[in-house]
């Protein structure tokens, strides 16, 4: 089974990024690992792998009255990171989803 890129920075523009604190961005980049890991056991059902990623944005929606506590929000920039990551992650290993749907539940 594949292993994700070791050497790729999950949310990279967010880290880079001070408005967005960087125990938030943890917290994003946690919400990942589970799709990682999904897809690290070779699971390539789309419809599993939907569901995973679903589970996971609706979780980063859930921590934005955190973020907006903390003077930040999910705004484009952390957007355009996170669906980055996303996008990378699924190229990675060879997924055809495409990052609307993937992250199609956000609210942000």
């Amino acid at each position: 089974m594949k292993k994700f890129d070791e050497s790729y920075i999950l949310l990279k523009e967010m880290y880079n990024d001070g408005y967005f604190p960087d125990f938030l961005v943890d917290k994003v980049k946690e919400l990942i690992y589970p799709v990682i890991a999904l897809l690290e056991s070779g699971e390539k059902n789309k419809d599993i792998i939907q569901a995973q990623l679903d589970k996971m944005t609706l979780a980063i929606n859930d921590l934005q009255e955190e973020f907006e506590d903390n003077d930040s929000e999910i705004e484009t920039v952390a957007r355009d990171s996170i669906g980055v990551t996303v996008e990378y992650i699924l190229k990675w290993f060879d997924i055809d989803i495409d990052i609307e749907d993937a992250i199609g539940e956000r609210d942000w």
